[in-house]
């Protein structure tokens, strides 16, 4: 798989958010069973900005937030709960793109994780997105989080929902 960085943000450079994003994609698109080689997504890394900018223009709601997701593609499962159906390989391998915000992801993480383990959830977060899972009912966020625990923790990671 290749995820494509634009960085708007100099500060994600330093925080070497290519190779996070890469490691993060790879483990959620292994962990669901896909080939990472098959599949590209965009990322852009930007500032809270830039983020409420997209959150107005997509989502009528001009405040930042952590992290965008835009699938290529509708994927999301008929009935809460239930897992999406997956991409075939071979069609087009443009998965969708995702946009997240330095500012924001750094208010978030200081004094409770560091500041890479953070990004890296929140881009598992969003590579699931982009393959169909949400968190609007509580069976589909059930399924989400659990999955993102799971992914995470092959990674090394904490459980990010532990405590909450």
């Amino acid at each position: 798989m290749i995820v494509d960085v634009m960085t708007e943000d100099d500060r994600w450079t330093d925080l070497g958010i290519a190779p996070l994003a890469e490691a993060a994609a790879r483990a959620a698109l292994t962990h669901l069973g896909l080939d990472p080689e098959d599949w590209e997504v965009s990322l852009l890394a930007c500032d809270d900005a830039r983020i409420a900018d997209l959150n107005a223009e997509f989502r009528a709601k001009p405040t930042p937030t952590n992290v965008l997701s835009w699938p290529s593609e509708e994927r999301a499962a008929e009935i809460p709960g239930d897992r999406p159906d997956l991409p075939e390989p071979g069609f087009d391998p443009e998965l969708g793109d995702i946009a997240i915000a330095y500012d924001t992801c750094a208010r978030e993480a200081e004094g409770n994780k560091p500041l890479a383990e953070h990004v890296s959830h929140l881009i598992v977060h969003a590579v699931l997105h982009l393959l169909g899972y949400d968190h609007e009912n509580d069976p589909d966020a059930a399924l989400m989080e659990g999955l993102e625990t799971e992914i995470l923790g092959k990674m090394g990671l904490p459980d990010p929902y532990e405590g909450c």
